[in-house]
């Protein structure tokens, strides 16, 4: 799943860098969509078992989306080649912990975990992957 979400998130980096106009553009977009649909295919089930869970004991007030929503729309990668986010990613959750902040969850790869985006100054990793 981890080498998958890889996969799905270079390929968002390459399609970012280039211009509706790049006769690439297309082709890329359709690349992407494919990945994100084998993902969903192969992952999701298990995935919306995991989006579950954490719903229940950080946000059991916010629906579930499909997993492939938690995918941010960018990542950064590392000198040890791990990605991160930046805090203002993810998908708005209502977290009564946290009241009066802005709390996202995202699915980060290298290592595979779901984060928990608490403000602009917070991360905490809710899920960890096998």
């Amino acid at each position: 799943m981890d080498k998958a979400l890889q996969e799905i998130v270079i390929k968002r980096s390459e399609l970012g860098k280039i211009d509706y106009s790049n006769p690439k553009y297309d082709e890329l977009e359709e690349q992407l969509h494919d990945l994100e649909d084998d993902f969903h295919d192969e992952f999701g089930d298990y995935l919306e078992e995991v989006l579950q869970t954490v719903h229940d004991e950080i946000c059991p007030d916010t629906d579930i989306l499909f997993p492939i929503a938690y995918i941010a729309k960018s990542y950064q990668l590392n000198s040890k080649n791990e990605f991160s986010v930046l805090s203002s990613d993810g998908v708005f959750v209502e977290v009564d912990k946290y009241p009066g902040k802005e709390t996202k969850l995202v699915l980060v790869p290298n290592p595979l975990r779901m984060i928990l985006n608490i403000g602009l100054d917070k991360q905490l990793i809710v899920w960890t992957g096998n």
